[in-house]
């Protein structure tokens, strides 16, 4: 099995305007979807990220507090999971809850050592 990381990326503005109904509605798709998952093997890990964004750049490890730049989009969560090849992977991130207020999903195969 291959295993893929899917960045969930959400758009602010549409995030800000979700009604408590709505966000509880988003969160429980994701922990439905998640079992499901996780049901079927397919689910290695993954998690929701808080909105603090730290940067660490360049040679000199500048750190900068980006929560304060103004973003249209953030990353707001991960899933890590396995799947036979990248097509099967495509078709597992499709039904991704992000999908459902706007939001994007990077599909990201991760490197494979032994191969």
């Amino acid at each position: 099995m291959n295993k893929y990381l899917l960045l969930l990326h959400e758009q602010v503005e549409i995030m800000q305007k979700l009604s408590p109904k709505e966000m509880e509605e988003l969160i429980n798709a994701h922990m439905e979807w998640a079992q499901k998952l996780a049901d079927q093997g397919q689910l290695v890990s993954g998690d929701g990220l808080q909105d603090t964004k730290i940067l660490i750049t360049g040679k000199n490890s500048i750190v900068q507090d980006s929560t304060y730049l103004e973003v249209k989009e953030m990353i707001g969560g991960y899933y890590l999971i396995e799947a036979e090849n990248l097509e099967t992977a495509i078709e597992i991130a499709k039904n991704c809850p992000c999908h459902l207020w706007g939001g994007t999903t990077q599909l990201r195969p991760i490197m494979n050592y032994e191969a």
